[in-house]
């Protein structure tokens, strides 16, 4: 799986900092009735409005990985025209693509 170097740059060089963020991120997850591909629907939908490509591409993997489908995550992206834009929609749909184009079943 692909992660950015920044991102495994951050994890070494503060590990303590990460390991709170993780902890804080699995105690989240845990705390409501969504199961995990509802969780990561929810939070690709909201990688999208920010338009953080890194994120929507992270969102993407998992939302594969926890059993979403292509269709489902196309709907989400069509749902999010009329909040983010067009050109908003359009940039994610690049990010969401090249992410299904690559992912493998079994993949996080």
């Amino acid at each position: 799986m692909y992660l950015p170097a920044s991102f495994t740059s951050f994890q070494k060089k503060f590990s303590d900092v990460y390991s709170h963020y993780e902890a804080l991120t699995k105690a989240c997850r845990v705390h409501g009735p969504l199961d995990r591909k509802q969780q990561d629907m929810i939070k690709l939908g909201i990688a999208i409005g920010q338009q953080s490509k890194g994120a929507v591409m992270s969102q993407t993997r998992k939302a594969l990985s926890s059993g979403a489908t292509a269709e489902e995550i196309e709907h989400a992206l069509l749902l999010s025209l009329t909040t983010v834009g067009f050109q908003a929609m359009i940039a994610a749909m690049g990010w969401v693509n090249e992410v299904i184009e690559k992912f493998t079943p079994g993949e996080k």
